[in-house]
This record gives C-alpha cells, sequence and structure tokens, in this order.
C-alpha cells in the first residue's frame, strides 16, 4: 500500500511539473511611452553676414530633443543616415558649393514607437582647389593674363554638345582690338580661393546676342562695360559631359556679369586645358552654343 501511494505522488509531482513548464513566459517593456516635444536645431559652422551659409567647412551642428525617446534616427538629408542615443550629433556634409538639405530626425521611444520631424538646412561647402590649377592659373601669387591673339581659335564656337569650335576659329588678329588689350589677373587668395580681376581699358568685347544681358544694345562689338571690380571665383568639379582626355574637369563661376575678356552671356567657365604659360576656356552662351577663349601668359 506505501509503494502505491508513494507511486501516485510522484506521478502528481511530474504532472505538476510539466503543467509548469508548459506555461508561457510573459515579457513586458515597461509602460509604452511615443516620444513627444520634439524639436529640431541646426547650427551651421562659420556663418556670418558675409557667409550666410557658413565658412565653407560644411560642418553642421545637429540638436534634437524629445521627451521619452530612447534614440534618434537622422537623416542627413544627402543619402547619409546615423542611429544616435542622445540628440547632438556633429555632421560634415562634402558636397562642394551650396545646396538645401531635408534633415529628417526620427525619435524612437519604448516599444519601437516614434515621432518624426523634418528642418531644411543650406549649407555651404568650399571646392578644394587642385594644386596644378592653383600652381599654373596664379604662379603660387598672382599671374595676369592676356588674350592668345596669334593663335588660331583663340575666339571660337561650336554646338553645345561639343568639346571644339567647329562652327567659327578666329585668325590670328582676326577680332576687334579692344579684346586684345584686356588684362586678366588671377590672385591666390589667404583662404585658398581665387580672385579676379580685369583691366578692360574700358571696353570689353561682346557677342550680339548677349548685349542686353550687359545691360547695352546692338551687334558683336566693343562696349563700355565696369569689370574692374575684384571678383571672387567658385571652384567645382566640370558640370559638362567632357572627359579627362580633352578636360581638366574643372570649372570656376564669375560672379556678376560672368566676363573675362569677351562676354557670351555665359557665367560658368571649364578649363579644357591649363599649363604655366596657355589656358583654353570653354562657356556656354546665352545663345546656348559653346564657346572659346584662348589665354597666354602676360610677358
Amino acid at each position: 500500500m506505501k509503494i502505491h501511494i508513494k507511486a501516485i505522488l510522484i506521478l502528481l509531482l511530474l504532472a505538476g511539473t510539466s503543467i509548469y513548464s508548459c506555461k508561457k513566459r510573459e515579457y513586458t517593456f515597461g509602460e509604452i511611452k511615443t516620444p513627444s516635444g520634439l524639436s529640431l536645431t541646426t547650427a551651421v559652422a562659420g556663418v556670418s553676414s558675409a557667409n550666410p551659409n557658413g565658412g565653407g567647412t560644411g560642418n553642421v551642428t545637429i540638436t534634437v530633443t524629445a521627451t521619452n525617446a530612447i534614440s534618434y534616427r537622422i537623416d542627413f538629408g544627402d543619402g547619409n543616415t546615423q542611429m544616435v542615443p542622445s540628440g547632438t550629433i556633429n555632421y560634415k556634409y562634402t558636397n562642394p558649393g551650396t545646396f538645401t538639405y531635408n534633415v529628417v530626425v526620427t525619435a524612437v521611444g519604448t516599444g519601437g514607437t516614434t515621432s518624426t520631424i523634418t528642418k531644411q538646412v543650406t549649407v555651404f561647402v568650399a571646392y578644394t582647389i587642385p594644386d596644378d590649377i592653383m600652381a599654373n592659373l596664379t604662379g603660387g601669387s598672382s599671374k595676369t593674363w592676356i588674350t592668345d591673339n596669334l593663335a588660331p581659335g583663340h575666339v571660337g564656337v561650336g554646338p553645345a554638345d561639343g568639346f571644339t569650335p567647329s562652327y567659327y576659329a578666329a585668325d590670328p588678329n582676326q577680332r576687334d582690338p579692344c579684346l586684345y588689350d584686356d588684362l586678366m589677373t588671377f590672385t591666390k587668395n589667404s583662404d585658398g580661393t581665387i580672385s579676379l580681376t580685369i583691366d578692360n581699358k574700358g571696353k570689353s568685347f561682346v557677342i550680339g546676342a548677349s548685349t542686353v544681358f550687359y545691360g547695352v544694345s546692338g551687334g558683336d562689338g566693343c562696349y563700355v562695360i565696369d569689370v574692374s571690380a575684384p571678383r571672387k571665383l567658385s571652384f567645382m568639379d566640370a558640370t559638362s559631359a567632357s572627359t579627362s582626355a580633352i578636360s581638366t574637369r574643372v570649372q570656376f563661376v564669375v560672379p556678376g556679369n560672368g566676363l573675362i575678356n569677351f562676354g557670351t552671356g555665359g557665367t560658368t567657365y571649364e578649363i579644357l586645358s591649363l599649363t604655366p604659360t596657355n589656358i583654353t576656356l570653354r562657356n556656354i552662351g546665352i545663345d546656348g552654343l559653346a564657346w572659346y577663349q584662348k589665354l597666354k601668359v602676360k610677358q
């Protein structure tokens, strides 16, 4: 009888253990709280009255605060994202030029709950001018250039999708005299940029299609245009379809009227070739054509 009772007790104990082991364990994250009071601020490094979009480093301090947030996902608007545990991060944009980005921050709360906020930030990133471009164009300090009047094609024009003056290439000394007396001086600035100063002796040559752009009227010819003020050039990678076989793949923008030794109504110049003594520039004029100009160092 004792043996039977003992066996029954063992069976009951095993059954109880089995029932306990089959119970589903319950876990809890605590109270689920969605982040609230989300705030986002951005501070671009080097902002001033002269540089409203920053000093060119591309550095931006992004600060976000929220109640009940345990982490933040930041989309910087340039294709990059990052998860951070706190709401402050220093980020560096690298795309040369001035661009506006949509910064999207997602605050993550308990249980995966989220809140999102978006803010636009405009950032200027200075382009680092290649050493050979800087050296050849400025001589390391300042260098003065003139029209290469004896070179065939020192003034030329071709289709916008081409890279040679296939429509017209000027013969030596074929153009108006005012085009040949201009002095173009490129100067290296202390901040690694380049400025352009032009002495056009009072007049500059412009093509007829662009006279209105320069505030004058008439056909191809020489006009009184003031280009005496120094202008800081904005350099960047070329945006044309050129290749390294036919171009340096570097271009620059001349602020204001964009005029160098003759005007086409365009302000962006691609440096097709550059040596210490010669330069060939390509520019898309207001007429939609590609214009070419060749310069040489003033001796």
